[in-house]
């Protein structure tokens, strides 16, 4: 029986899913790939050492994993979760991680390109997912898987140091900006900006963000040069090592360094504003231009909001409000998601922060324990998921709360 005979006797329901199942297989496998990735990173990066090289060893003994063990979610199971050298336990954290990863990969694109057109859950990417195919629209699922895999590695770490590696969330925002830069080359402009997974950017929010990021470039050459110091860079002399960063007594004069470092930024972003106050450009920009203005202007928004707050914060108590890897962390959020959604995790986090906080001391008081305090990253990343998954519940609340009053 030949191939197209095979084909004809089975269902049509099957002949018409079949290539999306295997997308979906395919995406499961290089989900638990990353997954195993990731467990490399929250390892080795928090250490200070390269995720590159030396390939995987057990921790214990030294032993090089060959390429079957270090198959992601098979090898743990074929060495039954021990060091095949030294016997010694291989944490279950690794075929976790994997399993979820690859559960995420395939779940997005299940969410993003499966369900039918007018349907809740289609409603959680938008219609321009639902009209998009996955040949053209992978660059735009490609940041979103980033975003969630940067956001599990950033929680994973950030719980057990309290700080987020920089490495993590500079890779959240190349790949945020990388991928909706191709994917406006891949696709056309959409005549109805709404379904676009990002708020397009006018030409004022272009300049805006292009005047932004020159301000940036010139406080970032400043700091390189000298001209303008690290804040707390003599965080080492007051405070001993493993003691908390609130404990630094000069907080307050901190914030004015980098108040310094943001002026250039604010300057190119009112600078650009007032460029095109004078050009008032006709048309709509091309659509490079209005993807990657929204990225860019999405970035400065999420980092702008949780940067202010640790500015005014620490002003106001003398203890650094927030660190500087939840600034990173939303600006990255905002790079891949737009400038309106950051808005909506940054009211939302505060809320799962003390919900979180509330069941973990219930918990503890009748387990007679103390509770373990939980750094504020987390509670980031958990509004983050919270918004992608409940947009359309979102969106409807957001539609009550700005329409005017009858």
């Amino acid at each position: 029986m030949t191939f197209l005979g095979v084909v004809g006797t089975l269902p049509d329901w099957l002949v018409i899913w079949s290539p999306r199942i295997a997308t979906a297989i395919f995406l499961f496998a290089f989900g638990a790939s990353v997954g195993s990735f990731l467990n490399v990173v929250v390892y080795r990066l928090p250490a200070g050492r390269s995720v590159v090289s030396p390939p995987s060893r057990c921790p214990r003994c030294g032993w090089r994993l060959t390429w079957r063990e270090n198959l992601p979610i098979v090898g743990w199971l074929l060495l039954l979760g021990r060091c095949r050298r030294c016997r010694g336990r291989i944490s279950i954290q690794y075929p976790l991680v994997e399993l979820l990863m690859g559960c995420l990969f395939a779940a997005v694109y299940f969410v993003l390109f499966w369900p039918p057109r007018g349907s809740w859950v289609a409603e959680i990417g938008g219609d321009w997912w639902t009209l998009s195919r996955f040949g053209t629209a992978w660059p735009a699922y490609g940041v979103m898987v980033a975003l969630l895999s940067a956001l599990v590695a950033a929680t994973v770490v950030d719980a057990r140091t309290f700080l987020i590696p920089a490495g993590i969330t500079t890779a959240m925002t190349i790949a945020a900006f990388a991928g909706w830069g191709l994917q406006a080359i891949l696709s056309s402009p959409s005549t109805d900006v709404t379904s676009f997974p990002l708020p397009l950017a006018s030409w004022s929010v272009i300049w805006i963000a292009l005047g932004a990021a020159g301000g940036t470039l010139i406080a970032c050459f400043l700091l390189r040069t000298g001209r303008i110091r690290r804040s707390f860079a003599d965080y080492e002399d007051f405070v001993p090592e493993g003691d908390v960063l609130a404990e630094y007594p000069h907080g307050r004069r901190e914030m004015g360094v980098e108040v310094l470092f943001l002026l250039p930024i604010l300057f190119g972003g009112l600078l650009g504003w007032g460029i095109h106050t004078l050009l008032r450009s006709d048309g709509p920009p091309p659509h490079l231009l209005e993807v990657l203005g929204a990225s860019v202007f999405g970035w400065f928004i999420g980092g702008g909001l949780v940067w202010a707050i640790r500015i005014l914060g620490t002003l106001a108590f003398g203890r650094e409000a927030m660190g500087m890897g939840d600034v990173h962390l939303l600006a990255g959020i905002g790079a891949a998601l737009g400038w309106i959604d950051p808005i909506r995790i940054f009211f939302l986090a505060p809320f799962i922060a003390l919900a979180w906080i509330a069941v973990t001391r219930f918990v503890a008081t009748l387990r007679g324990r103390s509770t373990r305090e939980l750094p504020y990253g987390p509670h980031l990343a958990a509004a983050t998921v919270l918004v992608m998954v409940a947009r359309p519940f979102v969106d409807e609340l957001q539609r009550m709360l700005l329409q005017p009053p009858n």
